[in-house]
């Protein structure tokens, strides 16, 4: 199988922000990666360097009153996640892709 086939998830530019009474916050930077099937990704870094907002984004889970997705895309075998609406992500979330703290 070839390497563009065997695609399972493509992030591309994911932009996250979230609202403070200070201002908006850059939680995701723009961040691109892609992990074929069978690779693992282990994501780390300081307190707030935007993991769980990452994480969050990438399963539409952003909280509208905090914060939204502001660019990118999140392709999932080929389907962009961030374009499903909430019935469709829950078909999503969960049964093929899980998020573990």
């Amino acid at each position: 199988m070839d390497k563009e086939n065997n695609k399972l998830l493509e992030i591309k530019n994911l932009v996250t922000r979230y609202y403070t009474a200070e201002g908006s916050v850059k939680a995701v930077n723009s961040i691109s990666y892609s992990l074929n099937r069978g690779e693992v990704l282990g994501v780390v870094g300081e307190s707030g360097s935007g993991k769980s907002a990452h994480a969050l984004s990438l399963l539409k889970l952003i909280q509208k009153s905090s914060g939204e997705i502001i660019e990118g895309q999140v392709l999932f075998e080929k389907s962009n996640l961030l374009e499903l609406s909430n019935r469709e992500m829950n078909k999503v979330r969960g049964k093929e892709i899980a998020m573990i703290f």
